[in-house]
């Protein structure tokens, strides 16, 4: 990447402080990581020399801007384009806050604009044809007891997928709630309903395994931990079965979740603290969702009077 010894160090501390004080998960600081260095690989090449902690003290506008230029160019699509602003600008961040260097050139870099999306959650029904269907095609009895385990928990909590396969044994719920580790390792209490409670324990009765506390809940064919690659190839197959749109995922069942919550009159403050979102702006999305269905069922109503 052309780093000098004392920016690589400042780099490797970066990622101690991403792991430590900010308890970024280890995929997310990876891909941090490959951003800055396609960055400092840009950088070496534009300057002309090794990249020092001088160098990115004197960036100016002009160079950030060649860079985004240079990302836009390769053909990267705005979102990923604004991945990696987003990881330069955690980087300098922590540059002026722990390493003393100041660098406010970036600042008044803007970010590429990004279409809006509007989450695409499934309708009630076909929800609860997903539950009902998601172990049709399992190869084993306890492997469709787990599937439905599974998306129980992601549209009756509102789980993320990686949430839901990163419990252990000791997490299953034994009353009406549980302890969820999200984003930076942030805990929040679930409520569970007694339907998502018994498919987890139908499948802990068959689960072909002796599972421990710290063993994972959800287990894999050879007793791992789950891939979600698994339950996404489930779930492409169910999509094509019940003629399901390629949105109908594994996360949009927690779309879902936040989705039918909302309509039912749930409190947008509530959603957002089940749904485990630092800020209500990520919860707001879900009004515009929600106002769009509405829209939908009174112009398919006023088509017929």
């Amino acid at each position: 990447m052309g780093l000098s010894r004392e920016a690589l160090g400042m780099v490797k501390r970066w990622h101690r402080f991403l792991s430590t004080e900010k308890r970024m998960a280890d995929k997310t600081i990876a891909a941090y990581g490959r951003d800055l260095g396609d960055f400092f690989s840009f950088t070496a090449k534009h300057t002309g020399g090794s990249i020092s902690p001088k160098t990115l003290e004197t960036l100016r506008v002009p160079d950030f801007r060649s860079w985004l230029a240079h990302m836009r160019g390769r053909g990267l699509n705005p979102r990923s384009v604004a991945r990696s602003l987003s990881a330069l600008r955690n980087f300098y961040r922590y540059l002026a806050r722990i390493e003393g260097i100041d660098n406010d050139a970036l600042t008044a870099v803007s970010s590429p604009k990004l279409p809006h999306r509007v989450p695409r959650p499934l309708t009630e029904v076909s929800a609860k044809d997903v539950i009902d269907s998601i172990g049709d095609t399992a190869t084993e009895p306890w492997i469709a007891a787990r599937d439905i385990a599974v998306v129980s928990l992601l549209y009756g909590g509102g789980l993320r997928i990686g949430e839901a396969l990163a419990l252990n044994r000791k997490d299953a719920p034994t009353g009406d709630s549980m302890r969820v580790l999200g984003k930076r390792q942030k805990e929040r209490i679930v409520p569970i309903l007694p339907a998502v409670r018994d498919a987890i324990d139908a499948y802990l009765k068959i689960v072909p395994y002796a599972l421990n506390d710290y063993d994972p809940l959800f287990v894999g064919k050879r007793g791992g931990r789950l891939n979600p690659r698994a339950l996404q190839l489930a779930m492409q197959k169910l999509r094509i079965a019940l003629g399901l749109p390629e949105s109908a995922t594994p996360h949009a069942l927690r779309h879902s979740f936040a989705t039918h919550l909302l309509s039912r009159g749930g409190d947008l403050r509530t959603i957002q603290e089940l749904l485990g979102h630092a800020d209500l702006g990520s919860t707001q999305v879900y009004t515009e969702v929600d106002t769009s269905r509405l829209m939908d069922i009174y112009n398919k109503t006023f088509r017929r009077a």
